[in-house]
Parts: structure tokens; sequence; C-alpha cells
């Protein structure tokens, strides 16, 4: 049972070979997450900012493009001879006609600059003061001042040799109108179209675009409906971060205009594909991770079938279950080679358990007819002795009796003298023994069997019970008057029986009793295993018939022999049995 116990409080052997696998599965699993995610999921997350800041140059550089044109359409108005000579002179005559006549040669420059497709709103052009001269649509604009675009001169404008001004929602490109030699002569203001500007921005996809001049302030975007506080640029002129609303910014800021482009996209749509990724990602690797976790189980279980069926054989194995037929449908050949050598080794075993067992029987049959050898010479002597000496006083009919009972006896002796005897007959010889001793003793013996139909029941070796009336006889009433009294009790409750046989002789001297208790535990089943030489079991009497009944019920035998107490003579000696149960 110790191996079973320890058993149970261990893994059984499926459970490791599977936890084996489970754990070699998931080590494969995990690496393949972190392959998806490096190689796949995180290359795929740049490539979409990257995209991102794309989309958002892209519509700068548009807008560049378009400020571009009206540089080159301010340009082709510069580069006519005829608007510097009509500035030069033109405001110096204070007559009306001239004035008109200067106005209608300046539109025709305009026209020739503009061409038939115009994709502008208007073309203005202001005096070195600031006022306007003259205007190409001819219609009141917001932008009849030029005082934005004077302050922007003054602190320095941008490099560019013109200023992007934004003025009451219309914004406006203006240019100084100078030759060679730097002279202003007035300035060219061309208003764009806000529809183009709205066309451009709104190419953004499933983002906003939002475009801020130098200042932070809005020039286009979606609705322009954005706060520009929650906007702003990192120490780059490009880049992506994420604003307080988890959105995505990709900012792309224009080196000719000044101004930024934002790309503003919600969390969800920037990272979609990406999410769909890692969601297919995760639902495979769940997916596969569940199969396996099923195809792992039900391989090692058929795996190990044979292996748990032969543990459970072999559990149910004993001393007299050798014969259990294995099974042989094992499909792994190491198992099929397990069941061979399994089946050669029960043979083998039960071979050597059969010849182990001939072996004992053979030497129980060899000691239990030497200790009997040992018992019937000294009762025929005993007995012979006792004829003789009513033969020698004249008995005749004693002598008869006596003989009868010896005829009796030797015929319950020399009969099957390997073969046990019940309780009853061994009482009955024990009656022929007593009526035989009391023909010597006379009234000076009393002797009593108490015994009923259960001792026919009780299995004993032969002669074991005669001993200990003789040893009354001859030892306990040598030192005690008569009469001499004998009684034999047996009784049998709860799977036990017991015979009792108390005297009221002296009794044992208390080292005699000691004496004998350790003679019995000296040739006890346990010491003569552990020595080598023949057991040697002493003289005949108790001890010799203690290790008879030992040879047969092993642990399930108790002996006990004390002397009466509190003023009554004699002993008992007490031999209880089990039926079922060992004591020890």
């Amino acid at each position: 049972m110790k191996p079973y116990i320890l058993g149970k409080a261990q893994f059984s052997l499926q459970t490791k070979v599977f936890l084996t696998f489970v754990a070699l599965l998931l080590f494969i699993l995990g690496c393949f997450v972190v392959y998806v995610n490096w190689v796949v999921v995180k290359p795929l997350k740049e490539q979409t900012v990257e995209d991102k800041i794309a989309a958002a140059a892209k519509v700068s550089q548009q807008l560049d493009d378009f400020i571009d044109s009206q540089n080159q359409l301010s340009q082709r108005i510069l580069s006519s001879k005829d608007i510097f000579s009509i500035l030069d002179r033109g405001y110096q005559s204070d007559l009306n006609i001239e004035r008109l006549n200067q106005s209608r040669k300046l539109k025709e420059l305009m026209f020739q600059a503009i061409g038939p497709r115009m994709n502008i709103k208007d073309m203005i052009i202001y005096d070195p003061r600031g006022q306007q001269i003259v205007s190409y649509l001819g219609e009141p604009t917001p932008s009849s001042s030029l005082q934005p675009f004077l302050d922007a001169r003054q602190s320095g404008g941008n490099g560019n040799g013109f200023v992007l001004v934004q003025y009451e929602g219309t914004l406006s490109f203006v240019r100084p109108i100078s030759n060679q030699n730097g002279k202003v002569f007035g300035y060219l203001s061309i208003v764009m179209n806000q529809v183009d500007l709205q066309r451009i921005t709104g190419g953004g996809g499933s983002g906003k675009i939002y475009v801020l001049d130098a200042e932070s302030h809005p020039i286009a975007g979606h609705d322009q409906d954005v706060d520009p506080a929650e906007l702003s640029i990192g120490e780059f002129a490009e880049g992506m971060y994420t604003d307080s609303f988890d959105n995505y910014v990709a900012y792309v800021q224009s080196d000719s205009t000044g101004w930024t482009t934002y790309l503003v996209t919600p969390k969800r749509d920037v990272l979609g594909s990406v999410n769909s990724v890692q969601y297919i990602s995760m639902l495979l690797i769940s997916s596969l991770l569940l199969i396996s976790f099923v195809y792992i189980y039900l391989t090692t279980r058929n795996l190990l079938l044979p292996i748990r069926k032969l543990r459970s054989q072999i559990w149910r194995i004993s001393y007299s279950n050798m014969n259990i037929k294995m099974e042989n449908r094992a499909q792994n050949n190491e198992l099929i080679l397990l069941n061979e050598a399994f089946e050669d080794l029960m043979e083998r075993l039960q071979e050597s358990i059969d010849r182990e067992k001939i072996a004992l029987h053979e030497e129980v049959k060899a000691r239990n007819s030497a200790l009997q050898a040992q018992i019937a010479p000294h009762f025929i002597h005993n007995v012979l002795y006792l004829i003789s000496i009513a033969a020698q006083e004249g008995k005749t009919q004693v002598v008869s009796d006596m003989c009868k009972h010896l005829s009796d006896s030797l015929r319950y002796i020399v009969s099957s003298p390997y073969a046990h005897v019940t309780l009853a007959d061994e009482l009955e010889h024990t009656r022929h023994y007593l009526a035989l001793v009391q023909q010597k003793y006379e009234e000076d013996l009393v002797w009593e069997i108490e015994a009923d139909e259960l001792a026919h029941s009780i299995q004993l070796p032969r002669l074991v019970l005669q001993p200990f009336v003789e040893n009354c006889i001859e030892h306990a009433f040598e030192h005690s008057d008569p009469p001499w009294r004998i009684h034999i009790t047996v009784k049998q409750f709860n799977g036990l029986w017991a015979v009792e046989i108390k005297d009221n002789g002296a009794g044992f001297p208390p080292d005699k009793i000691q004496e004998i208790m350790d003679k019995l535990r000296e040739d006890g089943p346990e010491s003569r295993e552990h020595r080598d030489e023949h057991t040697k079991l002493g003289n005949m009497g108790i001890v010799n018939s203690v290790n008879r009944l030992k040879l047969m019920y092993q642990n399930r035998l108790f002996f006990n022999i004390f002397n009466h107490g509190e003023g009554e003579t004699g002993a008992t000696v007490q031999i209880i049995g089990s039926l079922t149960q060992d004591f020890y």
C-alpha cells in the first residue's frame, strides 16, 4: 500500500506528460506571439504612423503648391515694366480721366497675367501708403487696408518676399511691387478663394485636417472647429503624437509658408488594421491552443492507457492471484515489449512462488512430524509405566481399561499424523489420557472438561493439549496436597476461540514463567527467519505445543500463562486463537 499512497500524493504519469507538452506548446505559442508583435504588428504600426505623416505632408505640399501658384501669378504681374511706369506717375495727376486710364491699363495687365481661367477671388493693387488703387473685379473687399501687411513687413516678414495675411475670414497673398533697386511702387494683393483651400484640406480620409499659421491662427481645415490650444508641434518639423482625446495627430510644418498642417485621426481608425491583425492572431492562437490541448490530452490518454491498465493489473496481483491475463492490443512497440516482459516476469514469479510453496509445505510437515515424534514416545513411555505398576499390583480390570484407553490414544496418534484434527478430537484424546492417569492417583485427581458443539469447528495440530495437562500432573501437584483438580474450558466468541487449562497446584515459579515466554519469543517465526541453524524447540511440554500451534496459526494465536492470585493456588494456561484476523 505504501507505493500506492505515495502515488496518490504525486501527479500521475499522464498529468506529467500532459503538462510537459503543454509547457512546450505554451513556449512555442509565446514565441509566435512575440513574432507576430515584432515582425507584423510593430512594423504595421510604424507604417500606419508613416502613412498618416505622409498624408499630412501631402496636404501641406498641396498648400505650398497653391501658394506657389499665387506667387507665380504675382511674378507675371511684376514682370511687366508698364506697372512700374504707371504706378510711378499714375496718381500724381488729379484728373479723373487720367485715373480711369491708369486703372484700365492696370486691369489689362492683371487680365493678361490671370488669363481666362480665374482661380482667385480677386486681385488688388495698392499704392505705397497702403491705399487701394484698383481692384480686378471692382468689388468692395474687406482687404481695403494693407495695415496688417505693413505691420508684417516692419517685423521682418517671412523672408520669401510675400506675406500671407488673414483678415476677417479672407486670406490674401500680398507682396510689394518693387524694382531691382528695392524701390517700392506699391503693393499687390491676391485674395485667394477659400473654397480652393477647403478643397485641398478636405482630403483627409478618415481623419480631419487643420491648418494653422505661425501664430496658431486657423487658416483652413475641417470646418475650422478645432481649438488651436489642442494642437501643437514638437521639436521637429514633422511628427506624430496622441492628444488628450486619444486621437493620433500627425503634423507637418511648411518651410515656405510657416503653416502647420495637422491630420487628426481617431485611434480606432489609425490602428484599425493593426487591431484586426491582433484580433485575428489572438483568435488563431486561442483556437490553436484549444485544439492543441484537446489533441495533447487525447494523445497522452491513448498513449498511457496501456500503462495505466498494466499498473492496475499489477495492483491486483497477490500471493494467491497470479494468473492475470495481459492485453496485447497496444499499438506502440515499446508497450508491447513491456507487456511481454511483464508476462515473462509473472511466469517466472509464479514458478518461484510454486517452488517456495512446496518447500515451505515440506518444511512445515517435517517440523510438525519432528515435534509430534518428540511427544508420542514420551507419552507412550509414561502410560506403559503406569500399566506396569497396575499389573504389579494385580489390578487386572484396571490394566484392561488402561489398555483400552491406550489403544484409543495410540490409534489417535498414529492415524494421519500430518493431518490437523478438531478441538473436539483433541479433547477426547485428553479424556483418554486423564482416565489413564487417574488409575494411578484414583480419588486424589479430579478433572473436568467443559466444551460445546463449537469445538468441532476449530482445527488444531495433534497432541497440543496433552502436554499442558501432563505438566499439571508431573510438576504442579508435586508440592501440593490432594485433592488435585484440573479444569479444562473451551469458549468461542466474536470470531475467537479460547482454551483455558486451570489447576490448583503449586503454580509456576516466577522465573519459570519468564523463561517459558522468552523461549517462545526465541523460537518464534521472526527469530527463525534470521537464524541459519536448525530451530531447537527444546524438551517436550509447553514450548513444544505452543510452537506447533504457531506453525499453524502464525500471528492469529495468543498464548498466556499466569499464577492465580488473591489467596487462590494453582495456575492457568490460556490459548486464544482468531479465525479471521491477526493479533499482531
